[in-house]
């Protein structure tokens, strides 16, 4: 299981200067990857140009972009001017559909059939960044193109929870990014769907790529119960909901990796054997010590 950062906390209150430093020693320090949320008004893939160079051969996701605010053949174009400026570095460009209080009540868009609009968006996306043409006609989106591409593909994720946009997602992409999720729904529901998914539609393994708060800490109830109180709103939305009660869990907090050394070590390998293949840890230190200690461990499973 490959060991990334989520420098996702690094948005609020967003500060530009202090995500390169982040991600530079992040890349320094050996991590395989470093990704970050589209929200509020930072621009992901923008960053990410801004860090070309700065960061060797070391990975950057977005995770994830909400497809609704988006045309796919305006995030094809941003996506490959990204990867262009990046060069060889690798660049996943990790999107989702968000939620119906986001899409209806915040930006006054119908959320009806969100799995049409998923098919319908990567059917758009995929042969844009793969071949630079499209010609396709659908009950979401529909497209015509075909134009010279700045340079190669990068890999495309989708978040996915549910059972048909897990089957999307292993059909038409490269894997999934979850948030929230536990390894015991990662083992019984998430892998065996996406997985199978992908060998019926003749893919490669798909990834499995999961991030959640993590803190090496002597205070593992305290933590666990400010992280419940932080990301409550992840105990509310439907889809998160969901996965936290096939996992058995009350509050978001009882699926964050915390505890000290042995336990988190324990959590992380719960998580690989459950079939993650990728572990993006949003750090989540109170203090120093906290930080110091949840660095180092994981550097020691680099």
């Amino acid at each position: 299981m490959r060991i990334s950062l989520n420098a996702s906390a690094l948005l609020s209150p967003p500060d530009l200067g202090k995500m390169r430093d982040h991600a530079v020693q992040a890349a320094e320090e050996g991590f395989a990857g470093w990704w970050v949320a589209q929200t509020g008004l930072v621009d992901a893939l923008t960053l990410f140009t801004s860090l070309a160079g700065q960061t060797g051969e070391m990975e950057l996701g977005t995770a994830v972009i909400p497809t609704y605010p988006r045309h796919p053949t305006m995030l094809a174009g941003q996506a490959l001017t990204t990867q262009a400026a990046m060069g060889e570095q690798p660049l996943v460009l990790g999107i989702g559909l968000s939620h119906r209080p986001v899409v209806e009540g915040m930006l006054g868009m119908s959320f009806d059939k969100p799995i049409r609009h998923l098919i319908d968006y990567l059917e758009v996306l995929n042969p844009l960044l793969e071949t630079g043409a499209v010609d396709y006609d659908g009950e979401a989106f529909t497209a015509h193109i075909a134009t010279e591409r700045p340079g190669d593909a990068p890999s495309v994720m989708v978040a996915a929870l549910g059972e048909q946009a897990l089957k999307v997602a292993g059909k038409r992409s490269d894997g999934t990014i979850l948030w929230m999720v536990g390894p015991k729904t990662i083992a019984e529901h998430i892998a065996p769907i996406i997985n199978q998914a992908a060998t019926d539609a003749g893919r490669s393994a798909p990834r499995i790529m999961c991030s959640l708060p993590t803190c090496v800490t002597d205070d593992e109830a305290e933590v666990r119960q400010m992280m419940s109180e932080m990301f409550a709103i992840y105990g509310q939305l439907p889809s998160y909901r969901a996965m936290l009660d096939r996992e058995g869990a009350a509050q978001p907090g009882d699926v964050a990796i915390v505890g000290d050394e042995d336990s988190v070590t324990e959590q992380l390998d719960a998580l690989a054997a459950a079939g993650t293949t990728d572990f993006a840890a949003l750090e989540f230190g109170r203090n120093d010590g906290e930080n110091a200690r949840t660095r180092a461990l994981l550097k020691s499973r680099l």
